[in-house]
């Protein structure tokens, strides 16, 4: 009997040893096991699981946002591959839910990889597979420029609406790096020659 009491008084404590050090576990770390995939994932998927603002992936959002303000000068944005030790750190943060801050854990060239990267993930891409046969047609149409734009303006929107919302945004904001390639080397035939593979697939 006193053996079985012991026993049970140490296993007591030992759970309360155990709960305490769980409640002293940072929550980020926590979450590791319930938390979504951000990478790899639809953005359908994305947007369901609260992962988008506005309709945009909130990976995608925190890039643009940290290179509009620290990166359109840079000489080679998108061209010049970043850290691959880098990148890869940051894509498990926020493969964790944890808050990535890229001003201190990353650099220019590794966000920019990092957005790279995500875009090649897209389980169907931007452009959707099922789409990609008629934008080739309409590519290799001889028809004049004004009757080509309208009709591609036409099958854009036949792009799933998260689609379409991250590619707008996407052009949106590689106009801007356009502007500026004086300084970056980076005008938009460089940038379409990097982004047509990662949208394209």
């Amino acid at each position: 009997w006193c053996v079985g009491t012991l026993y049970q008084s140490k296993s007591a404590v030992r759970l309360k040893e155990d709960m305490k050090k769980i409640a002293a576990f940072p929550l980020n770390k926590q979450k590791n096991t319930t938390c979504p995939k951000v990478f790899g994932v639809s953005l359908l998927e994305l947007q369901q699981q609260g992962l988008s603002k506005n309709g945009i992936p909130i990976v995608v959002w925190n890039i643009v946002e940290y290179l509009t303000q620290h990166g359109m000068t840079q000489e080679g944005l998108f061209r010049v591959n970043g850290s691959m030790k880098i990148v890869e750190q940051l894509r498990l943060q926020y493969e964790r839910g944890e808050e990535v801050e890229l001003v201190k854990d990353g650099d220019v060239y590794s966000a920019a990889s990092l957005l790279k990267l995500f875009l090649r993930e897209l389980p169907d891409g931007i452009i959707t597979s099922a789409l990609h046969p008629r934008f080739i047609r309409l590519y290799q149409d001889a028809r004049n420029d004004m009757q080509k734009e309208n009709n591609l303006k036409e099958l854009l929107k036949e792009l799933p609406d998260a689609h379409y919302c991250l590619l707008k945004y996407l052009c949106q904001f590689l106009i801007k790096v356009a502007e500026h390639h004086v300084e970056n080397r980076m005008n938009l035939c460089n940038l379409a020659t990097v982004f047509g593979p990662n949208c394209f697939q």
